[in-house]
């Protein structure tokens, strides 16, 4: 779906990179085995990110070595069926719906032609998602209900439509869990939120400004020779950094667990790599 959220794999060791790609495994054999094979087109880093968070404290990832439509003749390590990994299969299907459900409320009928195909390919598996997990689905669709009335005003403040997307993934956080952990890692949830929100829309800005498609940024920031301005990249590397800096707080009162230190690097160094990146024009990175 977006892919911001990433490792700085340069700076992982090798042991941990073949953890993270065995999460990344996982998570599409969970989509696979829960939702069918149309489902594994849409895994993405966040939600991978987002299973290593909600991991068991105490529970170790089932590593084994399987083969797949990726690889079909090399067998790769990959983590074995878990119940966080069947959840945030499920979380993955119902962003992705309501992610094609909103591309084609705000393209035109050609444009929005992928992005139906898409959603037919999704149907059956978006409400079995959305039977197993009605709350989480009923919390994307009113916040993206509230972003959309934002949007149709033409809203200004990064921080109103930021925040409604912010909300949709501190939903993903159970109830369950102690309040010693769920209060810091719903903060950490939140912030990821605005964050991916804020850096998607600077990676959209030019072309949304060339389209005259709403973004909160080109509300804000008029372009300059059709790019932004020096004044609005550096706002928002300041805000952005802000929000980095808060959830990056919020995984210190964590708990530790099997995949810490890999999420360790995904926001001290592959968020701000991102950040910059996007901001400097240099995404996505090149092969």
């Amino acid at each position: 779906m977006f892919g911001y959220i990433r490792p700085m794999q340069s700076e992982l060791r090798v042991r941990d990179l073949e953890r993270f790609k065995a999460c990344y495994c996982g998570l599409c054999h969970a989509l696979r085995q829960n939702y069918g094979i149309a489902a594994r087109f849409i895994l993405s880093y966040e939600l991978v990110f987002l299973a290593m968070l909600l991991w068991d404290r105490g529970e170790q990832p089932d590593m084994r070595r399987r083969r797949c439509i990726a690889s079909p003749l090399r067998k790769r390590c990959c983590c074995g069926r878990n119940p966080t990994l069947d959840t945030c299969a499920g979380y993955t299907v119902i962003l992705a719906w309501w992610k094609l459900r909103d591309s084609i409320t705000d393209e035109s009928f050609i444009r929005s032609i992928p992005s139906r195909a898409g959603a037919l390919a999704l149907r059956r598996a978006y409400r079995k998602a959305a039977g197993a997990l009605p709350e989480f689905d009923g919390r994307v669709r009113d916040e993206l209900q509230k972003l959309a009335g934002i949007e149709s005003q033409g809203g200004m403040s990064l921080d109103n439509a930021a925040d409604k997307f912010a909300q949709i993934l501190t939903a993903a956080v159970p109830e369950t869990l102690p309040e010693s952990q769920r209060r810091p890692l719903q903060e950490l949830l939140y912030h990821s939120g605005r964050w991916i929100y804020l850096i998607d829309a600077c990676d959209d800005y030019t072309e949304d400004a060339a389209a005259g498609r709403y973004n909160p940024i080109t509300a804000r920031f008029t372009p300059y020779e059709g790019k932004l301005p020096e004044e609005g990249i550096e706002r928002l590397k300041m805000t952005l950094t802000h929000s980095n800096n808060r959830l990056c707080s919020a995984f210190e009162l964590l708990t530790e667990n099997a995949w810490s230190e890999i999420a360790r690097n995904i926001i001290y160094l592959g968020m701000p790599d991102v950040c910059r990146r996007v901001l400097e024009g240099d995404w996505p990175p090149k092969a």
